[in-house]
């Protein structure tokens, strides 16, 4: 399996955090499975941290050497995904989010999230 970790997805499992569902935590760990998170999501996280909303117990370079370990990728934005981007219908209003979708959406990815909007979306969802 395919996955991209929604932002709230990388948090909790870095933190370790219980709300971070036990088959969620097995599948990112499953060394079968391929796993990534969006440039998208440490972007949003900079931003978060930069205006106080977030206060993180690891650098980002920290948080970049820990997901190399885990072998966790990194996804890219590309152009491509912007494309796909215009594409989407306004469920869901969060410019971070929109992208996530939008990557999921044009790289086949399956996407690990709690956001209840994102089921509006043709999107692979991983269940709990």
């Amino acid at each position: 399996m395919k996955l991209l970790l929604d932002t709230h997805v990388l948090l909790w499992y870095l933190d370790n955090n219980p709300r971070l569902p036990e088959i969620w935590k097995r599948s990112i760990e499953d060394r079968h499975n391929s796993v990534a998170v969006s440039i998208a999501s440490l972007w949003e996280i900079a931003i978060k941290v930069s205006l106080g909303k977030l206060e993180l117990l690891d650098s980002l370079t920290t948080i970049e050497n820990i997901l190399n370990q885990q072998g966790i990728a990194i996804l890219p934005v590309r152009v491509s995904h912007l494309s796909n981007l215009l594409n989407l219908p306004f469920y869901h209003r969060d410019p971070f989010d929109r992208l996530i979708i939008a990557q999921a959406q044009l790289e086949q990815l399956t996407l690990v999230s709690d956001d209840g909007m994102f089921t509006g979306y043709s999107v692979s969802l991983l269940r709990k």
